[in-house]
C-alpha cells in the first residue's frame, strides 16, 4: 500500500495547487442534483482523497487484483468513477442483483460482499449526511468494493475461478487468464449492465450443466456438475469447428465437425499415479534410489495439431520404461530383447548381439544403453503412430494388444493414447484415396481403388522374395490438413438431452474441489 500512497500524495499536492477537479467536482455535481442536496457542492477532493487512501489501505489486502485496482485509480486521480457513472442510473443496484444471483453459477454470493455494497448504497440513498465529509468514507468504500466485486464476477465467469495450470502438474493447455489491461478496460467501460449480461456463459454444455445443477438436490451430483461448469468456464485455445477430442475419464476419442460426430472410438490412456504419490516422490528425492521412485503414467492434458502419420513405427523406448521394465526383463530372459525385436545402442552404435550383454554389470539407474523396438507385428505401437507437437513426447497410436479396449477402466498405458480404430482414423486424416491406399500397402492391406492393385502386388512380391533381404521400415504420411487435437478431462457433460457422468479416474475432481473451496 505504501507505493500506492506515494503515487496518490503527489496528486493531492497537484490538486491543491492547480484546482484538479472543477468546483464542484463531477461526483459532487451528480449527487447534488440527484438528492437536491447542496452539501455535495462543497465536495472537497483533497479531503476525499485522504479518506480514499486510507480506505484503499484497509481493503486492498483482501482484493484479488489489488495492483490493478490501485493502478486504475492512480491513473484516474482517485475519482469515484463507478459511483459517479452508475449510482444514479441504477447500474450499481444491477451489479448487486447479479452478485446475489451468482449462486446459479455455483458461487457463494458472500465472496463478492454484495450485502455490504447494498448497505452502502442504502446509506447513500438515505441522504442523511449533515456534512459532505460524512459521505467520503461511504463513497470511497462503495467505490472500491464495487470495483473489486465487478472485476471478480466478470473474471470468474469468463475465465473460471481457478487456473488449472497452477494446481495440476500435467495440465499443459494454455488457458487464457485475466490480464491487467482487460480489467482496467472493464472499469473504464460505459455500462456495467451490458458487460454483466454479455459475460454470462453461452456454451450449450455449460447451460445444460447449469440447468441440471439447479434442478437436483443430490449433493454428489451437484458437486460433479459444479466442477465441470468450472471446466467449461476456462477459456480454451481456439480449436475451430473441426477437431479431435480425447476425454480421459470417458476413455474415448471423438472427432467433431461443428456439432456432428465424424468418428468416435475407445481409447486407452495412461495409468493413474500411485497412491501416496507426493509423499513417495519426496522420499525418492531424498534417497535417489529408483526403487523408491513412484509411478506416474497419467496422460497429460494438452492442445496441439496432428501433423503426421507413421506407418510401421519404431518405438524409441523411454528411459523410465527401460529402467523399470526392459532392464528386468532382459536380466530374467537373455533372449527377451531379440525375441521382442528390441535393438540396443551404446553411444548411438548398434550392439549386434544384445543377448550377450551381462546385465549384472550395470545398475538400472545408470544404464548406458538406448533401446528401440523395430517395426513389425510385435511392436507395442502397433501399425500406426499419429504425431503432434508436445513437450511430453506422447502420441496417439495403434497397439498390438487389443484386449485393453474391452476393459471398463482403460487407464493402462504408459502415458500415450492407444486408439481403437487407427486405420479409419488414418483414412480420415489423409482424405485422399491414393495416399490412403499407399498407407494401406505399407501394412500389407490391399488397396480400395482397383487401379492401385498393380503396385500393391509389386510391393508384396518384393516382401516375399527370399533371395533379397526385405527390411520393414517406417513410412511417413501427412494429413490433408493439420487437425487440432485437445486431450481434456471432463467428468460430466450433456449428451442426447441427458447428463453423462464418468469416474474421476485421476483424482482431478478432488483436487479441483479443494481449490474451489473458498468460492463455494
Amino acid at each position: 500500500m505504501k507505493k500506492f500512497r506515494f503515487v496518490i500524495l503527489p496528486f493531492i499536492l497537484f490538486i491543491s495547487a492547480c484546482g484538479w477537479f472543477k468546483s464542484p467536482p463531477e461526483i459532487g455535481k451528480v449527487l447534488s442534483e440527484h438528492f437536491k442536496n447542496k452539501i455535495y457542492k462543497d465536495f472537497d477532493t483533497v479531503a476525499y482523497d485522504s479518506i480514499f487512501v486510507k480506505t484503499m489501505d484497509s481493503l486492498s489486502g483482501k482484493f484479488v487484483n489489488p495492483k490493478t485496482i490501485k493502478a486504475f485509480y492512480a491513473n484516474n486521480n482517485a475519482q469515484p468513477k463507478l459511483v459517479t457513472q452508475f449510482y444514479i442510473n441504477g447500474e450499481l443496484d444491477s451489479l448487486v442483483s447479479y452478485l446475489d444471483q451468482s449462486k446459479v453459477h455455483g458461487f457463494n454470493p458472500k465472496i463478492f460482499k454484495g450485502d455490504e455494497i447494498k448497505s452502502l448504497l442504502a446509506v447513500l440513498a438515505a441522504n442523511k449526511f449533515k456534512k459532505v465529509e460524512e459521505s467520503y468514507p461511504v463513497i470511497a468504500k462503495l467505490e472500491l468494493l464495487s470495483a473489486n466485486a465487478y472485476l471478480n464476477y466478470n473474471n470468474y465467469l469468463k475465465y473460471g475461478v481457478v487456473n488449472p495450470r497452477t494446481i495440476f502438474s500435467r495440465y499443459y493447455i494454455k488457458v487464457k487468464r485475466p490480464d491487467s489491461l482487460g480489467m482496467i478496460n472493464l472499469l473504464s467501460g460505459k455500462s456495467l449492465l451490458d458487460t454483466l449480461r454479455s459475460v454470462q456463459p453461452k456454451s450449450v454444455q455449460y447451460k445444460a450443466l447449469q440447468r441440471a445443477y439447479l434442478n437436483t438436490d443430490v449433493e454428489s451430483d451437484k458437486r460433479i456438475l459444479l466442477l465441470n461448469m468450472e471446466r467449461f468456464r476456462w477459456e480454451m485455445p481456439e480449436t475451430g469447428d473441426n477437431y479431435v477430442q480425447v476425454n480421459i475419464p470417458d476413455f474415448r476419442l471423438t472427432w467433431l465437425d461443428k456439432t456432428d460426430t465424424v468418428i468416435t472410438m475407445k481409447v486407452c490412456v495412461g495409468g493413474k499415479r500411485e497412491n501416496g504419490y507426493e509423499d513417495k516422490l519426496k522420499a525418492f528425492a531424498k534417497s535417489g534410489n529408483l526403487d523408491d521412485k513412484p509411478k506416474n503414467h497419467e496422460t497429460p492434458l494438452l492442445f496441439s495439431k496432428i501433423n503426421s502419420i507413421q506407418a510401421n513405427p519404431i518405438w524409441n523406448i523411454p528411459v523410465s520404461i527401460a529402467q523399470s521394465e526392459i532392464y528386468w526383463m532382459a536380466r530374467k530372459d537373455p533372449y527377451y530383447l531379440s525375441n521382442s525385436n528390441i535393438k540396443v545402442y551404446y553411444k548411438d552404435k548398434l550392439i549386434g548381439e544384445p543377448d550377450t550383454i551381462n546385465w549384472n554389470r550395470y545398475s538400472r539407474d545408470k544404464l548406458p544403453f538406448k533401446f528401440k523396438q523395430g517395426s513389425g507385428g510385435g511392436n507395442a505401437l502397433g501399425k500406426f503412430k499419429f504425431i503432434f507437437d508436445n513437450s511430453s513426447s506422447i502420441y496417439l497410436h495403434d497397439t498390438n494388444n487389443k484386449n485393453g479396449f474391452n476393459l471398463t477402466n482403460r487407464a493402462i498405458s504408459h502415458g500415450c493414447v492407444r486408439i481403437e480404430k487407427p486405420l479409419e482414423f488414418a483414412e480420415l486424416l489423409v482424405k485422399d484415396s491414393y495416399t490412403y491406399d499407399k498407407l494401406r500397402a505399407e501394412v500389407d492391406l490391399p488397396p480400395i481403388d482397383s487401379t492401385h492393385v498393380k503396385w500393391y502386388k509389386k510391393r508384396m512380391a518384393q516382401k516375399a522374395d527370399t533371395t533379397k533381404a526385405f527390411q520393414l521400415k517406417p513410412a511417413w504420411f501427412g494429413p490433408k490438413k493439420a487437425v487440432p487435437l485437445i486431450i481434456t478431462y471432463i467428468t460430466a457433460w450433456s449428451q442426447n438431452d441427458r447428463i453423462e457422468y464418468r469416474p474421476d479416474v485421476y483424482g482431478m475432481d478432488e483436487k479441483l474441489w479443494t481449490a474451489m473451496k473458498k468460492f463455494r
